[in-house]
């Protein structure tokens, strides 16, 4: 509790009008009547409202009656108001602030101020509701009735319930690899426009296979009240890849699952995590068990873990994470670890994350500041030196992680125990994370998660608040679905990540003579050596060759756009399904990077661009996941959109009347320049902006892509004297990307 209790029963009380369930991202009116009580509230005491920092519920405004979001504030007696809202003026997680403030006048007993949020008299629509479900969203009430600036919380505040809408966006969600044989499950994921899990739906859907499934139904009845269906039992026959379309009643296609590749042997197996969330026991949403089950059950994960910020982790809570990991891990159909988020400030390191193999460790702190029970601080790790000193000996993995702070990898790094970054999460896209690994030489993995605060473990939509990204996903290869094997595949960065999707990636370094591959990284001293002739992704190898062959193969539930092998930080080779002859009426504009590497990283994008000598026949926006945002046709030669991006991008794709005529005007705050059509190829056109990688990209593509595999070789100079990390980005035409863990190849 980070407000006072005093006399909490004499400070009055509130109540809200109306009451119930509200559809997420909907506009409504809520008025809010705050009772004095037997203190009153004197001159120059307060009242704040306060919401969750994960919340995005509309900012309120006091000047435009008719505007979205018009909110109007009043004393019954007549006292002067002067009224605030600000994001950081309460403690966290409760930091978004309504603040109203008797400045001439004072409440008596039963004297009331009436907030109404949405206020419709003069024509608003109302106020948004936040995007995401929460079954008690709260408008928390805290009264400064002495004029001291101590807040006392009421005893019980004002609460609706937020709930999905109907269906618009289908999801079919496969495993990634099976034995043939071996029955399989398909989920089927119906969310509403802003991302939540629709219980609304009421259909028939016709399923579709690619290849002959036992099992598999012909069509599934959606009903009101299902909600995230399965088909378990299902198998396949013969080995090959396999995917399943979703049709409805008319014959409109919903959508095509992630691939599934049935084998007839397999050493490692693909298992699908998202490693890295919060709930509403420190700055998420929703409880840890309802985060756990939303992941297991919603998103269809086999892995995850809760990773709260440490400082906000009562021991009470920190062992009741320990319960919750021990009763829903159950190795061979569900893994999921005790672990917490170490969030020390960036000048001592910044964000870390740590995961144990078991429950009952202690928690080493960044610090306590808030936490109030002082009686564990000799166990702090204040800086990440300490927290790498703490956890010598411990059965744990650590990764490094950008939020709010960003991880400083060249300040403090353990070989032992952080064998990874993440590159990508809630809070953006970070290749400069790796890139920092590799500078200092490094032998890192790469994970994705998405360290989501809105309840949605492994299927994090960014909803309307500044997270810029969809929530990212880590596939680790492992031997088994057990804390052992998925430990085992994380220390030997036998994993690739990516922004969300579930693609197939399989990357191999292929010898023409003996190597030697490194039980664990040289850099630990002693490391057994086995003989081999190939290399997977994670592996370290050392080799006499100056040469080696770099084998890539990618299979994709959507069009793949392009393939970057990479050798640290060098761009080897970028291959794309299609050359420039199959080119044709499309071109695609992206805008991207981020501000800095700190918490004021977004960059605004607001912008539009015309087209003269020529006319646009239709845009499709990418990346387009905040709603509030838009990206629109006005006309057939003008593009105008509202966008922001935090390390990731977003664009649209245009096709034009004429493919070659014309010429594009782009103006945003910081690129502004003139494009001919004639222009635009296979290659990026880039424009930089400064920043980290801040650019605005355009290039050509064909007018239709149907290209979803790809493989390929391509043989790879070795620099001499310092390892060669290869690896591989893939980006698909929807947006996403994906990247293996390098394997690391030392030059003898």
């Amino acid at each position: 509790m980070p407000h006072s209790t005093y006399m909490s029963e004499r400070m009055g009380h509130a109540t809200i009008a109306p009451t119930g369930a509200f559809e997420a991202g909907s506009y409504q009116s809520f008025t809010l009547i705050y009772t004095a009580g037997y203190f009153g509230i004197d001159d120059t005491g307060s009242l704040k409202i306060v919401f969750r920092f994960a919340s995005d519920m509309a900012k309120p405004q006091f000047t435009e009656p008719k505007a979205p979001n018009y909110t109007t504030i009043e004393a019954s007696n007549g006292a002067v108001l002067d009224v605030v809202f600000d994001n950081k003026r309460n403690i966290r997680p409760w930091d978004k602030t309504l603040f109203i403030r008797v400045m001439r006048g004072f409440l008596r007993e039963g004297d009331t101020i009436t907030v109404r949020f949405g206020d419709q008299r003069q024509g608003s629509p109302g106020i948004r509701v936040q995007t995401f479900v929460e079954p008690s969203f709260e408008f928390k009430v805290l009264v400064d009735a002495f004029a001291t600036y101590d807040y006392t919380e009421l005893p019980r505040s004002p609460e609706i319930a937020v709930i999905a809408g109907p269906p618009a966006i289908w999801n079919a969600i496969l495993p990634t690899q099976c034995r043939i044989g071996e029955s399989f499950r398909l989920g089927i994921k119906a969310d509403d426009r802003w991302g939540n899990p629709s219980d609304r739906g009421d259909l028939t859907v016709k399923l579709v296979p690619s290849r002959p499934i036992r099992g598999l139904p012909p069509s599934l009845r959606i009903r009101p009240g299902m909600i995230c269906p399965t088909i378990d039992g299902l198998i396949a026959d013969a080995p090959g890849d396999i995917s399943i379309e979703l049709f409805d009643e008319s014959g409109k296609r919903l959508c095509q699952s992630n691939p599934l590749r049935i084998a007839r042997e397999a050493t490692l197996k693909p298992y699908w995590g998202d490693l890295h969330g919060q709930s509403e026991e420190t700055i998420g949403t929703n409880s840890a068990r309802e985060l756990i089950e939303f992941g297991r059950d919603r998103a269809f994960l086999d892995v995850m873990s809760h990773q709260g910020n440490d400082f906000q982790i009562t021991t009470p809570f920190w062992n009741e994470l320990n319960r919750l990991t021990a009763e829903y891990n159950k190795d061979g159909s569900f893994v999921i670890f005790p672990g917490y988020e170490w969030s020390g400030n960036t000048g001592l390191g910044g964000d870390r994350n740590v995961m144990f193999m078991t429950e009952g460790r202690q928690i080493h702190r960044s610090s306590h500041a808030l936490v109030d029970d002082h009686a564990d601080l000799a166990t702090d790790a204040n800086a990440a030196k300490d927290l790498f000193d703490a956890l010598k000996g411990e059965d744990c993995v650590v990764f490094a992680h950008i939020g709010g702070r960003y991880a400083d990898i060249k300040m403090a790094h353990d070989v032992r125990i952080e064998r990874a970054v993440e590159v990508h999460s809630d809070w953006g896209t970070f290749e400069w994370l790796v890139e920092d690994g590799f500078e200092q030489g490094y032998r890192i993995g790469i994970l994705a998660n998405s360290d989501g605060h809105k309840g949605r473990h492994g299927a994090s939509y960014p909803g309307a608040s500044l997270f810029g990204a969809y929530g990212g996903l880590s596939c680790m290869l492992a031997t088994e679905l057990t804390r052992a094997g998925i430990f085992d595949a994380l220390r030997r960065r036998h994993h690739y990540a990516t922004t969300g999707s579930r693609l197939i990636l399989d990357t191999r370094v292929r010898f023409q003579r003996d190597a030697a591959l490194h039980s664990q990284d040289p850099n630990l001293g002693t490391s057994e050596t086995t003989t081999v002739r190939d290399a997977m992704m994670g592996d370290i190898v050392a080799t006499d060759e100056t040469e080696v062959t770099f084998e890539v193969e990618c299979v994709a539930g959507a069009p793949i756009e392009r393939l970057e092998i990479r050798n640290g930080l060098d761009l080897v080779h970028r291959a794309r399904p299609y050359g420039p002859a199959e080119l044709g009426r499309r071109f695609r504009l992206i805008w991207e990077g981020s501000e800095y590497r700190g918490r004021g990283r977004h960059t605004v994008w607001d912008g539009h661009a015309t087209l003269a000598g020529n006319r646009l026949a239709r845009i499709e926006p990418i990346n387009l996941h905040n709603l509030d945002k838009r990206c629109d046709l006005v006309d057939g030669t003008r593009v105008e959109w509202t966008a922001l991006t935090t390390g990731g991008f977003g664009g649209f794709d245009a096709w034009l009347d004429d493919p070659k005529s014309g010429t594009l005007t782009i103006d945003t705050p910081l690129v502004k320049t003139k494009v001919p059509i004639a222009h635009i190829g296979l290659d990026d056109l880039v424009f930089t902006a400064g920043g980290i990688r801040r650019q605005i990209r355009i290039f050509r593509l064909p007018d239709v892509n149907r290209t979803q595999r790809m493989q390929l070789t391509q043989r790879v100079k070795l620099k001499p004297g310092r390892d060669n990390p290869l690896y591989v980005c893939v980006t698909t035409e929807d947006g996403h990307q994906a990247w293996s863990s390098p394997v690391y190849v030392i030059p003898r």
